[in-house]
């Protein structure tokens, strides 16, 4: 890395990264290579850090960093952080863990020129798929009004603090599915996926048992959600509806308050959900690690 782009940089106390996942990811063996060219993003922040020197660090990925031959670049990270003064925690956090609805799981390597206390999210309320989308409006496949109101009041703890004093939201976009897609969620029950689908239907797929389990899932109203990753890719399935769910579910599954507004098309707004560290885990972590994390 260039060192005048860590000088162009603004002075912080806390930095907080999150490098391209790629490499590391367990759901695309093709691109978890050595030669992938993303690999050495992971050290950027190590770089910043030296020039910034801020008191501490955050580098958010997923927790296939950790798993088996992508261990080594976590190791060299925790490494290359201990030659520039800042001792490091590794912390595996899932959605369980801080009350979000869904089943995601991410790792954060944690920096400090400090010393760190013991880490302890202590027990949290996880909200269910009901909790967190029922009040929203009911929707149909290829659904093209993104600002509706709201369709009940809301359940939940959960969705009254992200949706607030809003009477109506953006974001109730529905990828418009093929007859044929429709027609194979038909057959998925709450908890199903692609297997429950007849194989006639699935003609188009050369393996077939190639699929993941995340596949065609269908939500269940009242467990957490799958992680909701790509979720358009995935085919996730509203847990009463034959539809895919729209841009404002995933968001809330995702813990984004209804007044985020998500930009672009419809595809690129499903990429930016689907992407982003769940702000209510990061929220936990970062606040977590300012309050208790280290000793002044």
């Amino acid at each position: 890395m260039d060192e005048s782009f860590a000088e162009a940089l603004p002075d912080c106390d806390l930095l907080v990264a999150g490098p391209p996942c790629q490499s590391f990811s367990t759901s695309n063996q093709r691109t978890r290579t050595d030669d992938n060219p993303l690999n050495n993003l992971l050290f950027v922040p190590v770089e910043v850090a030296k020039v910034k020197r801020p008191s501490a660090v955050i580098v958010e990925n997923v927790h296939g960093l950790g798993i088996g031959s992508r261990r080594k670049y976590l190791d060299e990270l925790v490494e290359r952080f201990s030659l520039i003064g800042y001792s490091t925690k590794i912390l595996v956090v899932s959605g369980a863990m801080v009350g979000l609805p869904q089943n995601r799981t991410r790792l954060f390597v944690i920096a400090s020129q400090k010393k760190f206390a013991d880490f302890d999210f202590g027990k949290a309320s996880q909200p269910t798929v009901n909790d967190a989308i029922s009040d929203l409006p009911l929707l149909d496949k290829g659904a093209s009004i993104d600002i509706r109101e709201y369709g009940a009041m809301p359940l939940s703890c959960y969705s009254e603090e992200l949706r607030r004093t809003l009477k109506e939201c953006s974001g109730h976009l529905v990828t418009d599915n093929a007859d044929h897609i429709i027609e194979r969620y038909k057959h998925v029950p709450q908890g199903g996926n692609w297997q429950s689908i007849p194989r006639k239907l699935m003609g188009n797929y050369s393996d077939v048992t190639r699929c993941h389990t995340g596949i065609y899932h269908r939500l269940s109203s009242n467990l957490p959600a799958k992680v909701v990753g790509n979720f358009r890719k995935n085919m996730l399935i509203h847990p009463t509806q034959n539809r895919g769910l729209s841009i404002r579910e995933a968001a809330r599954l995702q813990s984004f308050p209804d007044s985020y507004e998500f930009c672009g098309s419809i595809g690129k707004r499903q990429q930016q959900v689907g992407n982003a560290v769940p702000p209510l885990m990061a929220y936990c972590v970062e606040k977590l690690f300012l309050d208790r994390g280290v000793h002044h």
